[in-house]
């Protein structure tokens, strides 16, 4: 399953992101623990994690009425759009919060990376859709 993308000017996916899942047999059908990435400026992490098959809960479909795409940004802060107050709220809501957790549908690439993500083994998608 993939998210429909936002309106945005298309620029070339060139900004690595890597990201860490404590539990890959519930986010991906490969189960590989690491996944490096190339996002675009504009894209959210959570489009480039299900466009690649890293199937990131996001029950209110990546539109920040939910806390369910809760991630850790382990380094690159910089390279993303910062929180606004609706992210922020949300975000409270959220199992495990920490200092560097973000929503991966409101974390918007701004930079040329690199960015490290960590999935908590938490997060799973509960109604993950096997391609046919």
């Amino acid at each position: 399953m993939s998210l429909p993308h936002r309106d945005r000017t298309a620029s070339p996916p060139e900004t690595p992101v890597t990201f860490l899942l404590e539990d890959p047999e519930s986010l991906t059908l490969g189960g590989k623990p690491r996944h490096e990435l190339k996002g675009a400026c504009g894209e959210n992490l959570l489009e480039l994690a299900m466009d690649s098959g890293i199937n990131i809960e996001h029950a209110c479909g990546g539109v920040c009425a939910c806390s369910t795409c809760h991630i850790f940004v382990e380094s690159g802060m910089d390279q993303l759009r910062e929180a606004d107050e609706a992210e922020e709220d949300r975000v409270e809501e959220a199992p495990g919060l920490q200092r560097n957790s973000r929503l991966a549908c409101q974390c918007e690439i701004i930079g040329k990376g690199p960015i490290v993500v960590r999935v908590p083994a938490w997060n799973r998608n509960a109604v993950k859709e096997v391609p046919h």
